[in-house]
């Protein structure tokens, strides 16, 4: 497989999806590891295997509608896999196979057979201490932001994905990129407080526009170097209400077409009415309960 990811919006070929099948058990508040779960299994909304099947599905068939080839990982019973965004991910040709939190570490076998299809040449394999999973990795043409956390408490937050480590050794691998951290705010137990991965704060739509959370940021200078690199007129603005329900984390099928859940009513229409673009509705209430939504969901391999 020729891997080709230069951005977040060109023409989707093949995708890997999330697995829903054989989930197991509810987890237990110890055994959360993000703040929405946590919040999901507090308030005894955590949702059903059914659901979370049905909802899949329907993200499924949109891609297919678009002629998206489909893989799925293995199954491992009784496990969450619903989001393969962070298992690993691609830039340009390059396959980056992410270091995991522990919680996780046995995903990676259900990728087998996908890791396979890429030359060994092309994937890179991060040493231990390096950490990094790709909802916090956003690649736009010649840039690649990346999400991060600087605190010195860095290893005490399960929401703390990625580390100053992995993004100096991108930098080795990608140096004609320019390469931009953006340090999150994080909160392992109050989603309104702490932002899981950089997809859940900010994500490009369309040739040239985004969507952003500006809460999400420790320092504003990082919103606003986005806003500047994007422009003020391109940049649709969440709530914070918007942000825990996660707007942010739609996906693109091309330019033009946008995978969304049905319920974000007011972003769906501005895309729609605003910036041109045909937006696929879904339902995806479920799944976001866990802390992730449809572009953690993916793992893209090939984009024109």
């Amino acid at each position: 497989m020729k891997l080709n990811i230069k951005n977040e919006t060109g023409r989707l070929k093949s995708v890997v999806l999330g697995q829903p099948n054989s989930m197991g058990s509810v987890p237990t508040l110890e055994e959360s590891y993000d703040a929405k779960s946590y919040y999901s299994i507090e308030h005894n909304i955590y949702p059903t295997e059914e659901d979370i099947i049905n909802e899949m599905n329907a993200f499924e068939h949109i891609l297919k509608k678009y002629d998206v080839e489909v893989l799925r990982p293995s199954i491992i019973q009784e496990y969450n896999q619903v989001f393969a965004r962070d298992v690993a991910f691609v830039i340009d040709d390059k396959m980056i196979i992410s270091n995991v939190i522990a919680d996780r570490a046995d995903e990676q076998d259900a990728y087998k057979k996908i890791f396979e299809k890429v030359a060994w040449r092309n994937i890179i394999n991060l040493p231990e201490t390096a950490h990094i999973e790709g909802g916090d990795v956003i690649v736009w043409n010649d840039f690649i932001f990346i999400g991060t956390c600087f605190s010195e408490d860095y290893r005490n937050y399960k929401t703390a994905r990625t580390n100053e480590y992995a993004i100096e050794i991108l930098k080795e691998y990608f140096p004609k990129k320019r390469i931009i951290d953006l340090e999150l705010k994080k909160n392992d137990r109050i989603p309104y407080e702490g932002i899981l991965h950089l997809d859940c704060t900010f994500n490009p739509v369309g040739n040239d526009k985004c969507i952003i959370y500006k809460n999400g940021f420790v320092d504003e200078s990082d919103y606003r170097l986005i806003i500047d690199i994007f422009g003020e007129e391109n940049c649709f603005h969440v709530t914070d209400e918007e942000m825990f329900e996660m707007f942010p984390n739609i996906f693109s099928v091309s330019p033009e077409v946008i995978v969304s859940d049905k319920a974000f009513t007011r972003m769906n229409d501005h895309l729609r009415n605003k910036w041109g673009i045909t937006v696929e509705e879904i339902p995806y209430r479920e799944i976001s309960k866990m802390g992730g939504l449809l572009r953690c969901s993916t793992m893209p391999l090939v984009r024109d």
